[in-house]
């Protein structure tokens, strides 16, 4: 509602507050996005462009909650050579470490931001391939929580790749799968998953590198699955998207195959799924329909007479391609689309 058609802005300012959306357009369409995880950093978040030239851009924007603005912070900005796939900044609640970001593209970039925040410099290029200078490129990375040195990548060359960041060497790389590998999901300190165009999830554990668990294939053979989420409350369940198609699948790590729900109420294709970081049986997935929903499984061992339905729903202005739940703070979730970033308290 435009500030001409209300004769009391200061009452649609107060409407704004109370609605708790705050969005900010970008200069982009966006696609990679991703919430701060600092303390003293609260709203900030990175976001890339999705441009179909080499050089792309990362900002960093925050929200000013004294009076709801989303900003770019200028000395913030950098040029990334095409777009980035993910960006992630450093699990570091308790801010003991330097300011970093990752990004993903055709190779691993770590970036720090300087302590005064007048820049951002490149801290490290990290390529996986020991025998070329050019790599297969990257689809998805997760930072391990639980050791904050370790980031895992997935490829298009089938590969999944464990990186010490600190030392810049490789820890592991393995062929994970018969296909392109779309993401990867920490799940523990040694842990991890990833989802693949050959239709699999399959579990890795660092000790027993020979080996993998396949959790769930999808039903048509050759149907790519191409997100996966790793509940961290409760790590027996993980979440993951099909290609183009309108359902989540929630599985169950314990019983391998067989989904134990199924999310079926996007009207389109679903492109992003979050857990929520503090609760063991929330999830949020948005996608092609515009909309953001909010599901509680906790009745997900019972079946559900047509299905379960989300307990709350978000309609954005065009197709969501990305979505975050912020895990310090839990109240707010992100979503991107086009070339909006928006923050929602849930």
């Amino acid at each position: 509602m435009g500030a001409s058609s209300d004769p009391n802005p200061e009452a649609s300012d107060e409407q704004q507050k109370r609605s708790e959306i705050y969005t900010y357009e970008a200069p982009w369409h966006i696609f990679a996005m991703n919430w701060s995880v600092r303390r003293d950093k609260k709203y900030r978040l990175s976001i890339a462009s999705m441009l179909e030239h080499y050089p792309n851009r990362v900002e960093i924007v925050q929200l000013d909650d004294s009076n709801g603005e989303i900003r770019s912070d200028p000395n913030l900005a950098f040029e990334h050579p095409y777009p980035p796939t993910k960006t992630i900044f450093i699990p570091d609640k308790e801010c003991q470490k330097p300011d970093l970001l990752a990004t993903s593209a055709d190779f691993l970039r770590i970036w720090r931001i300087s302590d005064d925040h007048s820049r951002v410099e490149l801290k490290s290029v990290l390529n996986g391939n020991k025998n070329s200078e050019f790599c297969g490129p990257l689809t998805s990375f997760d930072w391990n929580e639980a050791e904050p040195k370790r980031i895992g990548t997935s490829s298009i060359d089938t590969t999944c790749t464990i990186w010490d960041i600190e030392r810049e060497t490789v820890d592991t790389q393995l062929i994970a799968h018969d296909k392109e590998v779309y993401d990867i999901a920490w799940g523990g300190v040694g842990v991890f998953a990833s989802v693949s165009a050959d239709g699999s999830v399959r579990v890795f554990d660092l000790r027993d590198k020979e080996h993998s668990t396949i959790i769930y294939e999808s039903s048509e053979p050759d149907t790519p699955l191409v997100r996966l989420g790793w509940n961290k409350q409760d790590p027996r369940y993980m979440a993951t998207i099909i290609m183009d198609s309108a359902k989540v699948v929630v599985l169950d790590i314990r019983f391998p195959t067989l989904p134990v729900v199924e999310l079926q109420r996007h009207q389109a294709s679903v492109n992003a799924i979050a857990w929520a970081p503090h609760s063991s049986c929330h999830i949020c997935t948005a996608g092609d329909d515009s909309q953001a929903l909010i599901w509680d499984l906790s009745s997900m061992g019972q079946p559900v007479e047509g299905g379960l339905d989300p307990i709350l729903a978000y309609t954005a202005g065009a197709e969501i391609e990305q979505l975050q739940w912020s895990s310090s703070q839990p109240d707010w979730v992100a979503i991107a689309f086009s070339s909006k970033l928006q923050i929602l308290r849930v």
